[in-house]
């Protein structure tokens, strides 16, 4: 038989209970092995030129890996100078660019990889004559699941 403290205890647990659920529903799943094939990047068109989405997903170990490859038009910059807690790497395929890296500009160009730690401000800006094109791979890290021992 159920008490009327049973039944207090279980309306007001049901909240947490149902926002558990609604979690789960919307968690998307753990990204495992994948290859993105360059024919099968559709670029989209942006104001500055235009972007190839390849994923924005959890891994094992990530909260978040997001990975994107942009073509930045000439004098073109992809955005203001920012912050964010992400950790990110450039990996520049073609064109002559500049970083804001550690508050300087530095050139970089084809083959140049680029690191943004947590927080650090910094900018990207296509400085040549021609588009360039760079791989983006951003990432926030699931420290929690990082620790664990594999099984």
């Amino acid at each position: 038989m159920i008490t009327r403290r049973d039944a207090l205890v279980g309306l007001l647990a049901m909240p947490s209970a149902l926002n558990g659920f609604a979690l789960a529903a919307n968690e998307q799943p753990i990204l495992g092995p994948t290859v993105f094939n360059w024919n099968d990047m559709k670029p989209v068109k942006t104001k500055t030129g235009e972007v190839r989405s390849l994923c924005k997903s959890p891994t094992a170990t990530l909260d978040q890996l997001e990975m994107h490859v942009t073509t930045l038009n000439p004098g073109e910059t992809s955005h203001p100078p920012h912050r964010h807690v992400n950790e990110e790497l450039i990996i520049i395929r073609e064109g002559d660019c500049e970083t804001l890296s550690n508050g300087n500009w530095v050139k970089a160009g084809p083959g140049s990889v680029v690191f943004n730690a947590s927080n650090s401000l910094h900018g990207f800006r296509n400085i040549g004559t021609t588009p360039a094109t760079y791989h983006v791979i951003n990432w926030s890290p699931n420290k929690d699941m990082a620790a664990k021992p594999p099984s």
